[in-house]
């Protein structure tokens, strides 16, 4: 089962662009948000974020998950 604070997570990170800027907007730690999200990717066994150097990218996958976590919450 998905929890509902990880995906709340993941789309503030898709909101904000960063891990740091989401962290920052939840007051959470960056490494908390980066917790998080990984066991949300091990959780769906897909992997919702790709990691680039000085940024990331949404995958399919995680686009998906944060529009049904949007109509979810």
């Amino acid at each position: 089962m998905l929890r509902a604070d990880r995906m709340h997570v993941l789309r503030e990170v898709a909101r904000q662009g960063s891990f740091s800027a989401a962290a920052d907007a939840l007051h959470l730690t960056q490494p908390a948000v980066s917790r998080s999200v990984a066991k949300l990717e091990r959780e769906t066994g897909l992997r919702l974020v790709d990691r680039l150097p000085g940024r990331l990218r949404l995958t399919d996958a995680g686009r998906t998950l944060v529009e049904h976590a949007e109509t979810v919450m």
